[in-house]
Order: C-alpha cells, then structure tokens, then sequence
C-alpha cells in the first residue's frame, strides 16, 4: 500500500534570399572583365596555330559541369561538335585532351550557375547533345536554361525536368537489398533463434492475459456477499486533531447498514527504530468512545506501519532484535490508549523473511493477552509459481509472496487484508480476473480461524502500477465474489476491505453496497 496515502516559445523564422535562378542571363561581361591569359596558356595555344578565345566564344566550362556530362553520357557527343575549356584555361578536347580552334561556335560558360557566357551566348550545362527547337545541332543547358550548341535553331529557354531518381528509388533499392539479406541461407539459424525468443517472452503473457480473462466470465454463486466483517482505512486526521464530532456522525451515518466491522486508522508511521511517539495520536481515545457510541459492534484499531530498509539504506531494520522489541512496545502503546485492535502494514516485505514472522509471534502473544484482534496487510500472492523469485531477480523489487509464505504469515494472526490493488492491469475485465485468482490462492491457504479480506481500491491514482480506470471496485467485488465462489463459498471468516476513506467517491461507495452488500 502505497504510504504517500496515508493521509490526506516560438523561434522567429529567417527569410533565406531568394536564389532562384533567373530564365533572363545578364549583361555580358566587358572586355575589362576578361582574365588576361597566362604565358604558358598563349603559347599552348600558339602551338596548335589558334590564338586564345579571351572575350570571345569558347570560354571555359567548369570542371562540374564537364564532370556531370560525362556521367550522363553526353560529353563524347559534345565533343564531335567542339571542344569546352576547362577551369577557365584553355580549351580542351573531352577525350583526346587538344586544344580547340577559338573562334568555333560552341558557346560556354564559365561555371557558375546561371553565368554569362563570354559574348553573351546562353550559359552552358550538362545535357549537351539535346536537339534545339528548330531540331538542328546540340544544345546545353545551366540552371534549368537551354542554348544552342552549333548555332542551329533558336534557344529554348524553361525549366529541364530533373533526372527520374530521388528518395522513392533509393528507399526501394533499400528495401530490395534488405529483402534479399534477410532471405541469405546464413541467417536461417538466427532467425530460427530470435523467433523462438520472442515466442518464449509473449507466449506466457499471452496465456497469463487470457487465462485472467476466463477468470472474469461466468457468474458468482449465490450468498457470495458480505459476511458483516468488511473493514475500512482511515487516515490520519481522525486521531490528529483535525476530525471532529460532526465527522464521526457522518462516518456513522454512512457505515449504518453495511458490512463493516472494522475501523484501521492511521496512528503511525513508527520511527525507524520500532518506536512510536505519544503525540502521533492525541484525540485517539475521543474517536473510540464516539465510534462506540454511534456504531455497536464496529472495533478501532490502530493502523501502524513503517517503510522497511528491505530494498534500501533507509527504514525500519527488522532483523535487529531490538527493533521488533520495540515494534511490540509500541503496540501495547496504542492499547493503551483505548484502541480495540492493532493492524500492521510495513512494505516492501520481501517473501520468505523469516524476522517478521518472529516478530508476529511477538505481536499475538501481546493481542492474545489482552485479548483484541491482530491484523496485517499483505502482499499480493505469486500469480505464477516462483513469480517473486524472478521479479527481485530482474528489478530488486519481489511484489509478490509466494502461496507458501502467504499461508505462514495468515497462521500467524486473526485478521489478514490482501493489498489487491496497485496490479498494473490495463482491463477491467483483466484486473477483475486477477481479483478472482488471488481470492483463490489467499484462500487455499488461509486457515479457518482467520479473517480472511480482499483490498477494494477506493483511489483514483493514475500511473504504471495503477490504472484508475480499469482497477474499480465494480470489477474487484465481481472478482471477489468469483473467486469465494469456485474455491470456498460458504466460507464465513471472509470479507473486503476498502482502502481509504480520504479518496473514496460516491460512485465507490455504491458500487460496494450494490455489489457486495446487496447481493447483484
């Protein structure tokens, strides 16, 4: 039981420039704007008998540009008709690498995108060897602008549809290579493996959610209701001072006619060292004599508890002899003070802890004397057998007892409340379920002489542990009474028990009395 209910910008967007390229070149560069031509340039051209292009058709396409043509094919076909420069150098042949006769007609450009060409021609791309308009000669293309190669036909200006490639064809490519890898014979053993895994992991969760969903069906006998021996946990503010006679009249007024029998009220937490101060409690012996007053027959006892240092550094250390001593003292503490009954809720218990069933010799031979009931809240039961074990193996935290252990611990008192909430189940129809095999596996075990009670969740927490909407009480009264009425259904020393009055609605309290009060 969870002791927290013990009581009560947007960025501005940058506009990027416009780059778009424009169908319109600009002006042609002057005759100022020309690189003046190396030496070696002038005499390699000299050589071959042609005087450098500077200012004139034939200056240099850049080496992307002449890159990206031969990647598409289309550069040896360029090459018939003449020759580009490269790197703003002298013009070469694609393939035999000789300098061309300036004064051709093969317009080029100087490599940027969308640049002028050295005499005004249109700027010079990547799909030379296209027929221009007119269907005569080559043509090129620089940021989406089409010219004429050979001076045949008019120049087709517009945009040139892009390549038929893009993130569809690598995606599918992707997926082919995939396919065929996971097809490799090498890979039959792993995949043979890996599916055996994941068979071994959702094959028993599989079962275990269908297996509660059985649980769930049919209908509960009839005479599976109330056996007037339900209890109730109270918070603190009842022995605190915060409570007063007109809340006593209206716990009375609304306990009037139920099952309950029983009043837990919070007088704790004890210190780590068992013991308890006085002040805990001041108005506990006020709120005793006015429940008897009002309600006959209805026992309050004092709800102790403390977290123990069972799965961490901090908390009540129960293999320290004399902290159980201490634990007993402050139970005859509360005794004193008028309260009918002590009930014990210390977590995280982990199953099979043998200083908590000597300290609950302890604590009976105590009850016993002065004869008033002993009562504990428990831990949920293995749903699965050896549960337990492998969960405080694989997280540190055993939330569940084993059935064994279960059975040592209700031996050992008069009065034992299954904590069954906090389950994590998802489906009302799946935590009812789970509410139905626990009743079962706490009741193979639990002996006659002992009060045998199923917690109701009258909370409404929401997290991984607890789903307020499919763990209701609807769903655990149902449960309950499935569960009594496949393994034990005339036992008598049985009951439920609703945790806790600060979080309950009107929808919970009548969801009790219409399910189990009232028999539905």
């Amino acid at each position: 039981m969870d002791t927290g209910r013990q009581d009560e910008s947007t960025n501005p967007t940058e506009t990027a420039p416009d780059t778009r390229h424009e169908n319109t070149p600009p002006d042609p560069p002057t005759a100022e704007d020309q690189p003046t031509p190396t030496a070696e340039e002038a005499r390699a051209a000299t050589t071959e008998g042609q005087p450098t292009a500077t200012g004139k058709e034939g200056s240099a396409a850049t080496t992307e540009e002449v890159r990206a043509a031969t990647a598409e094919g289309q550069l040896g076909a360029a090459a018939e008709e003449g020759s580009a420069t490269v790197g703003g150098g002298q013009s070469r042949d694609a393939d035999e690498g000789k300098p061309t006769a300036a004064g051709g007609e093969r317009p080029t450009g100087t490599g940027g995108e969308g640049a002028p060409a050295a005499d005004g021609a249109q700027p010079v791309g990547v799909d030379a060897g296209r027929p221009t308009a007119a269907g005569e000669g080559k043509s090129v293309t620089v940021g989406g602008v089409r010219s004429v190669a050979d001076g045949g036909g008019e120049p087709v200006s517009g945009p040139v549809p892009a390549p038929a490639r893009g993130a569809d064809s690598a995606v599918r490519a992707g997926l082919r290579r995939l396919a065929r890898g996971w097809r490799h014979p090498r890979l039959r053993l792993p995949k043979r493996v890996a599916l055996g895994l994941v068979l071994v992991l959702l094959l028993p969760i599989l079962a275990a959610g269908i297996a509660l969903r059985v649980n769930y069906a049919g209908d509960p006998a009839p005479g599976t209701q109330t056996r007037n021996r339900d209890a109730l946990w109270l918070g603190h503010a009842w022995v605190d001072g915060r409570k007063g006679e007109a809340d006593i009249d209206a716990l009375a007024a609304r306990l009037r006619g139920s099952g309950i029998r029983d009043l837990y009220v919070h007088a704790g937490p004890l210190e780590h060292d068992g013991s308890l101060p006085a002040t805990a409690y001041p108005s506990a012996g006020r709120l005793v004599q006015a429940v008897h007053r009002r309600l006959d027959g209805v026992r309050v006892q004092a709800w102790l508890g403390d977290k123990l240092a069972s799965e961490g550094p901090d908390g009540l250390r129960l293999e320290r002899a004399g902290t159980r001593d201490a634990v007993v003292r402050s139970a005859g503490q509360v005794l004193d003070a008028g309260f009918d009954g002590v009930h014990f809720d210390l977590e995280p218990l982990h199953s099979g802890d043998t200083h908590y069933l000597s300290l609950l010799d302890d604590l009976h031979g105590l009850t016993r004397a002065r004869h008033v009931p002993l009562s504990v809240a428990s831990h949920q039961i293995d749903p699965l057998p050896a549960l337990h074990s492998a969960a405080g193996t694989l997280t540190g935290h055993p939330k569940w007892w084993s059935q064994s252990y279960f059975g040592q611990v209700a031996r050992r008192v008069d009065q034992i409340a299954v904590m069954s909430y906090d389950t994590g189940m998802p489906l009302q129809s799946l935590y009812g379920g789970y509410v139905a095999q626990q009743t079962s596996l706490a009741l193979e075990v639990t002996p006659e002489s002992t009060d045998l009670l199923m917690g109701l969740p009258f909370f409404h927490d929401d997290g991984v542990g607890h789903h307020a909407y499919a763990e209701t009480v609807e769903a655990a009264v149902r449960g309950t009474r499935l569960g009594l009425s496949r393994t034990d259904r005339t036992r008598e020393r049985f009951g439920v028990a609703l945790y806790v009055d600060f979080a309950a609605t009107e929808t919970d309290w009548t969801a009790y009395r219409e399910g189990w009060v009232r028999e539905g």
